[in-house]
């Protein structure tokens, strides 16, 4: 997982449910800000607590960044949400290096590496350039050193600095995007919706449904899909092992691995469709079951690893994958 993450597709793409939502001018930009914190909070634990397993990690430090100029009123966002610069901090997990070192959200980055921000990475067209600008030099200055030193401004304009070491994540991205409802992963990353039901789910539930799609991309379900084709048979066994994968890797980062099944008891009577149902996807039912049944599983491989469920190793994969 990135340190920090392009916010332009949950800005602009987004924009237009969110803004409906609220008479207040300041509402639309706190809530897509609540929403990047839930969802970055969940990944970030997720990758975290199952960096051991992956194929692929990179350091990371848990903050998520953003950029005042890709909102459509830049000058409205900055007055919303008190910034007193452009690239600034949009989440910050708790228990992260960020968290500890107390890189707040709201602060504005100034300095990056003896690189001063504004002078280093000047405004570009397209936009979203510039904050991918500033990921991959954070993201270059963690794999060489697995340290960064920060300078910023803070909310109230007290100047702070700090070297911040990271950890081991796995290798995905979060994002919230204009996709409405669902929730999908690509291989690289997981993407929900800026009107996924899930923001307002207890925590450990959401956290199920992010678990979900990041199996997808843990597993290779996506390479797996091209080579093998996106037949009904073949999609239903990628979400089999979605579901049955998704408590290991909430138990590995702190979470009830119950809680996968109660995401289907949710959200199955109501909809069974969406994230949860198509016409390659078992019933609710079905898949709650299954996940009930790998409970055990995970209970006996957290015993043997010292609190660690190691799936590399105890997770059966499904026959077609």
């Amino acid at each position: 997982m990135c340190a920090a993450l392009a916010m332009l597709a949950g800005v602009m793409l987004g924009w237009g449910a969110l803004a409906q939502a609220e008479s207040d001018p300041r509402a639309p930009y706190l809530e897509l800000q609540r929403r990047d914190q839930i969802l970055f909070e969940a990944g970030w634990r997720l990758a975290t607590g199952n960096a051991l397993f992956c194929d692929r990690s990179a350091p990371s430090i848990g903050a998520l960044l953003s950029d005042a100029l890709t909102y459509p009123e830049p000058a409205a966002a900055r007055a919303a949400l008190g910034l007193r610069g452009d690239i600034v901090v949009q989440a910050v997990a708790k228990g992260s290096p960020a968290a500890h070192r107390h890189l707040p959200v709201g602060a504005a980055l100034t300095v990056l590496d003896d690189r001063d921000i504004a002078a280093a990475f000047p405004p570009t067209e397209p936009r979203w350039q510039r904050l991918a600008a500033v990921n991959t030099a954070l993201e270059r200055a963690l794999a060489r050193d697995n340290v960064v030193e920060l300078a910023w401004d803070e909310p109230d304009g007290a100047f702070a600095f700090a070297r911040i070491r990271a950890v081991p994540a796995c290798a995905v991205r979060f994002e919230v995007s204009g996709i409405g409802t669902r929730a999908v992963a690509d291989g690289n990353r997981v993407v929900f919706g800026d009107r996924f039901p899930g923001f307002d789910w207890p925590e450990d539930e959401f956290a199920a449904a992010v678990a979900h799609e990041l199996a997808h991309n843990l597993l290779g379900h996506r390479e797996w899909l091209d080579r093998a084709g996106r037949s009904r048979t073949n999609v239903r066994f990628t979400e089999d092992e979605a579901d049955r994968l998704a408590p290991w890797l909430l138990a590995n980062a702190g979470y009830d691995p119950a809680a996968a099944v109660r995401l289907m008891q949710r959200w199955g009577p109501d909809h069974d469709g969406g994230l949860l149902r198509k016409r390659t996807h078992a019933g609710w039912k079905d898949r709650a079951e299954a996940i009930a049944d790998e409970l055990p599983l995970v209970t006996s491989a957290l015993a043997a690893g010292s609190g660690k469920a190691d799936w590399r190793s105890g997770f059966r994969r499904s026959t077609g994958s």
